[in-house]
């Protein structure tokens, strides 16, 4: 796996890369996918992703759907559910917020087996979708969105290195789970992790994927 240059994520589509309708000439920004892919911009040459624009967009979708949020974040610290309401009227889409650092709170607030943290890690595929789960299960959500990484500077292994981050979002039934590997310091890890958290639920509320596949 090449090393990207520091801000940039290695992301999935539909974030990552155009696809290409039959005719031919792509989706270019008529898409959820490449609008996310201009507006999540990350720390390059001194600019910085416009997180605010993203998640208004997802909250006008929401708000058109009647539906709401909830987030359970762990290396994000509450990060998720601060840009999402940063926006005026966001009580009537965002539902509830958990930021679960501790194993145990993970267990306790979100119903995550705790065989799990000795099985796959607290960063794994496993723990996030049992998260989004769980987070879900506790409101009335229709969508939820869960993220576990290795944020940095310390933490990383072999298997995990720092940058690590495990995303999965739920909508109702229906659960996608990602992998990411970001570089960057901690805070552009960070903020990785919640612009491809946002642009994930704006692609769900739009009816596309939020991961390749």
């Amino acid at each position: 796996m090449k090393t990207l240059p520091s801000g940039f994520a290695r992301t999935p589509e539909p974030f990552g890369r155009s696809r290409h309708s039959p005719d031919g000439r792509g989706d270019g920004l008529n898409s959820t996918a490449g609008w996310c892919r201009v507006t999540a911009t990350l720390h390059v040459a001194g600019v910085s992703m416009n997180l605010t624009e993203l998640a208004a967009r997802l909250g006008e979708e929401l708000h058109r759907l009647g539906a709401q949020v909830t987030t359970a974040e762990s290396c994000t610290g509450g990060g998720i559910a601060e840009a999402i309401t940063r926006i005026a009227g966001s009580s009537a889409w965002f539902e509830a917020g958990y930021v679960t650092y501790s194993n145990a709170q993970k267990t306790r607030q979100l119903g995550v087996p705790a065989a799990l943290f000795d099985q796959v890690g607290a960063v794994s595929r496993e723990v996030v979708q049992a998260m989004a789960r769980g987070a879900q299960q506790n409101s009335e959500a229709r969508f939820a969105v869960a993220v576990s990484g290795v944020a940095g500077p310390g933490g990383g292994s072999s298997e995990k290195p720092v940058g690590t981050v495990w995303i999965a979002w739920a909508d109702g039934p229906d659960l996608h789970t990602e992998r990411y590997l970001f570089s960057g310091d901690r805070q552009a890890v960070r903020e990785q992790t919640v612009a491809a958290a946002l642009c994930g639920l704006l692609a769900l509320t739009v009816g596309e994927k939020p991961v390749r596949g």
